[in-house]
C-alpha cells in the first residue's frame, strides 16, 4: 500500500500534530477552518468517519494493519498512514495508543445553538466542566441514555480534545453539541426550554418527580467538578433538582451524576 509510510525521523514534521502540538495549538483558534483534532482507536475514528469528518494522516502501530486498522485503511484512500512499532509510538507521542491507532482529522465548523436545539426536547448544559474525561463520560451517557444534544459553557474542555473523544467512546461524532456564546441562560429559555439546576440544595426536587418529565422541554444543566453550579446560575433556573443520597455520602462525581439525571429525565 503506497501511503505506508514507516517511521525513520522523529523530528519530521507531518508527526507533529501526533507529538509535538498541543490541544489548544489543534484547535487553532485564530484560524478556525485550520483546526484540527486526535481521534484515538479503531472504534472513535470509524465514528468520526461515519459523521463525515475528513481523515488528514493515521499513525499506527504495525501488526494493526492487517488488523483492527485494516477497515479504517480501506475507508480513507490515500490519507498518509505513518506505522512504527508499538514502543516506538509510546516514545513518540509520550503515552501508549489505545488500539494502536490515532487519525488526525479536520475539524467543522460549530453549528449555532439555534440550530442544535431545533426540534429538540431534551439537552444537556455543561458549565464549567473543564476535566475532558468528565466531558466524555457525559456525552457518551447523554447519547446513551435519551438527551437530545449538548451544550458547553466556554469554561468547559473542548469534546474533540483526544482524551474527551475517546472516553466517548466516539459518541461525540453522534450527539449534536456546540458552545454556548457565555454563560447566560437566556437564549435556552428563548427557545422554550424549562432549565433544572442539577444541585445539592435543600430547597429542590427530586430527580424523580414526575412534574419533571410533564415538561415539554427540559435543559438540564451541570455544573463543574467540585463547587458545582454557581448560586447565581441555580437562582435563574426554573427547578432546582437533586439526587437523593445515602450512607452518609454527600455527592456523585459530575459524570456519574449525569447518567442517573439522564436516565431519569431523558426521552423514554
Amino acid at each position: 500500500m503506497k501511503n505506508i509510510i514507516e517511521i525513520t525521523d522523529f523530528n519530521a514534521p507531518e508527526l507533529d500534530v501526533y507529538a509535538r502540538l498541543s490541544e489548544v495549538q489543534l484547535l487553532n483558534r485564530e484560524f478556525p477552518h485550520k483546526g484540527m483534532f486526535i481521534a484515538e482507536s479503531p472504534k472513535v475514528i470509524e465514528r468520526a468517519l461515519d459523521a463525515g469528518y475528513e481523515p488528514v494522516s493515521c499513525l499506527m502501530e504495525k501488526k494493526h494493519i492487517e488488523g483492527e486498522g485494516k477497515p479504517i485503511l480501506d475507508r480513507i484512500g490515500d490519507v498518509p498512514v505513518y506505522c512504527a512499532e508499538f514502543d516506538i509510538l509510546t516514545q513518540l507521542t509520550g503515552f501508549k495508543l489505545t488500539r494502536g491507532m490515532l487519525c488526525a482529522m479536520r475539524r467543522r465548523p460549530l453549528a449555532s445553538v439555534k440550530e442544535i436545539c431545533e426540534n429538540k426536547s431534551r439537552i444537556v448544559i455543561l458549565d464549567k466542566v473543564m476535566n475532558p474525561t468528565n466531558v466524555g463520560a457525559i456525552i457518551r451517557s447523554a447519547a446513551a441514555l435519551g438527551m437530545d444534544a449538548v451544550l458547553l459553557t466556554p469554561g468547559c474542555s473542548d469534546p474533540l480534545y483526544r482524551r474527551a473523544a475517546r472516553v466517548s467512546m466516539g459518541t461525540v461524532f453522534q450527539i449534536e453539541w456546540t458552545f454556548l456564546a457565555d454563560e447566560s441562560l437566556d437564549e435556552i429559555k428563548a427557545l422554550g426550554f424549562k432549565t433544572v439546576a442539577m444541585a445539592l440544595k435543600d430547597e429542590s426536587i427530586s430527580v424523580s418527580d414526575p412534574k419533571l418529565n410533564a415538561e415539554e422541554k427540559l435543559a438540564v444543566i451541570m455544573g463543574t467538578e467540585g463547587d458545582g453550579l454557581s448560586d447565581e446560575t441555580i437562582e435563574d433556573c426554573d427547578y432546582t433538582v437533586k439526587i437523593p443520597m445515602y450512607h452518609g455520602v454527600d455527592s456523585l462525581n459530575v459524570a456519574a451524576a449525569s447518567a442517573v439525571a439522564f436516565y431519569a429525565l431523558g426521552n423514554k
